[in-house]
């Protein structure tokens, strides 16, 4: 039996593949795992049997038999672990592939996804225009050590990995800002993931149902 995820049913990026779905997508892709989407609604991420699965009502969530599983980290996590492909056999090298998946979601992430609300939710503010400095330099400054890490190297850990999805997953918010673009190298990494055939199958996912949902009647 196919595990299932949860998505949204209308995804406020309109398909452009950064609801945070899209990361489990990827990664059931990259380790060729069928499986199967629950479409909810805003009002149903909010009633109890999807609350019994999430308790802060949002998604995704994965359910495997028994097992139920919520934020898209762990599940990548899961994933990694049970199945070939993203996670080196190495010991070291494993715990460094991990090392770079929290890196991902506890350094990286939260100073642009910081800047990404601040765009949507703050922008008619008065003080939007001075606060948008400080939100751009701390999302520099984390790109700069990124870019730093990196190097000359194709991928964080030599090989491909889980800390690599979960890296090029967060950095594609960066993309309607135009900061990536100052950050050619790592532009370059971003588009090596989504070049990947196991992106492009799980990006073509999400973005058929966006197209479905946008579909008139």
């Amino acid at each position: 039996m196919s595990p299932i995820i949860t998505a949204f049913e209308h995804s406020p990026d309109r398909g452009r593949g950064l609801a945070r779905d899209m990361r489990v997508r990827w990664a059931l892709e990259e380790v060729g795992q069928p499986y199967d989407v629950r479409l909810l609604s805003f009002q149903a991420m909010k009633e109890p049997a999807h609350l019994a699965r999430h308790p802060f009502g949002q998604i995704p969530t994965y359910e495997e038999g028994e097992l139920v599983l919520f934020e898209s980290g762990a599940i990548v996590l899961h994933l990694a672990e049970r199945s070939e492909g993203l996670l080196p056999c190495d010991a070291h090298a494993r715990a460094r592939a991990i090392t770079w998946m929290f890196a991902a979601l506890n350094t990286i992430e939260p100073p642009i996804m910081e800047l990404s609300l601040a765009r949507i939710l703050e922008r008619h503010e008065t003080w939007y225009e001075q606060r948008l400095p400080l939100l751009e330099e701390r999302v520099r400054k984390r790109l700069g050590e990124l870019g730093r890490s990196l190097g000359d190297a194709e991928w964080l850990n030599g090989t491909f990995s889980a800390g690599d999805l979960l890296m090029v997953s967060v950095l594609l918010r960066l993309k309607p800002s135009g900061l990536l673009d100052q950050y050619p190298q790592l532009g370059a990494y971003v588009a090596r993931g989504e070049a990947r055939p196991a992106y492009q199958r799980a990006f073509a996912a999400q973005w058929a149902v966006f197209e479905a949902g946008s579909t008139p009647e």
